[in-house]
């Protein structure tokens, strides 16, 4: 799944204008575990593994695998920004959003029934799929100590997907056409409660980790929720420095939505590597 070219265009600007701060930005003092504001912008090396069942009207779906059956790439480069900010001394919010797109066109090598429509063996389909990534969460740093902070976290994350997919040629060579083409889209909320943590071992580097579980069975959608992130800051300037961590989210859901009835299982992980500024 590839960066669409307006956020890769003010990504690409965002590191820039850092990048150019950072040579006139003061030595580094010691960090505290805990920042009152701070700004993310960071390359993620994500692979999102995914799986999923579009069931028609009174008939159930194929189980798809959207690498193995469709030949969607399942690593990839995207851009992530995200924000923290801590109004009070023992209360924090973060926000961060992402997003991506891929499309792969495959002659597939078993039936596939799709959101009602049948997809034949040995026909051509081009599929495309679009994602959207919004986090939120808050902590409660219930012991906030010189050099580290502990508390319980609660967070969500809501992921917007949308998957079409269109008969290019028939088995028998023909062009498909307008009613031969199915498209979902399914707002999957990743609700989760678990704990964070901030750790200051040395004057300039920063541990940090945060992890949640959760069990959703809200708005026609049942599913697991598992979450975890760990990473470490570097801070070789007082206010700015880089950041390195490795995000883990796995959603196991079914949904039975106007929009979409059927099974989405899938993995969201990955390296994130950027710039942080803070204060």
């Amino acid at each position: 799944m590839s960066l669409s070219l307006p956020f890769r265009r003010t990504a690409i600007a965002l590191c820039a204008s850092v990048t150019g701060l950072l040579a006139f930005a003061p030595r580094a003092h010691a960090v505290e575990p805990l920042d009152t504001f701070s700004a993310h912008i960071s390359g993620y090396i994500t692979s999102f593994d995914t799986e999923i069942r579009a069931d028609g009207e009174g008939r159930r779906g194929t189980d798809i695998d959207l690498h193995r059956d469709l030949g969607l790439g399942d690593d990839n480069l995207i851009a992530n920004v995200g924000f923290t900010w801590r109004p009070w001394e023992n209360h924090e919010f973060a926000v961060s959003y992402y997003t991506q797109s891929a499309d792969a066109t495959r002659t597939i090598e078993r039936d596939i029934e799709f959101d009602g429509t049948l997809y034949e063996a040995s026909s051509r389909i081009r599929t495309d799929v679009d994602v959207d990534a919004y986090e939120a969460s808050y902590t409660w740093w219930a012991a906030n100590e010189s050099s580290w902070a502990l508390g319980p976290r609660v967070g969500l994350i809501w992921y917007r997907m949308e998957l079409g997919i269109d008969l290019d040629v028939d088995v028998g060579g023909n062009q498909g056409g307008a009613s031969a083409k199915s498209k979902v889209s399914a707002d999957v909320p990743a609700p989760m409660i678990g704990g964070g943590w901030r750790w200051t071992p040395l004057d300039d580097w920063r541990l940090s980790a945060d992890v949640g579980y959760f069990t959703i069975s809200v708005d026609d959608i049942d599913g697991d929720i598992y979450f975890g992130r760990a990473g470490v800051e570097w801070f070789p300037w007082e206010r700015a420095g880089f950041s390195l961590d490795y995000t883990y989210t796995r959603i196991e859901a079914d949904a039975d939505k106007t929009s979409f009835t059927g099974n989405v299982n899938f993995t969201d992980a990955g390296l994130r590597l950027g710039f942080v500024y803070r204060f």
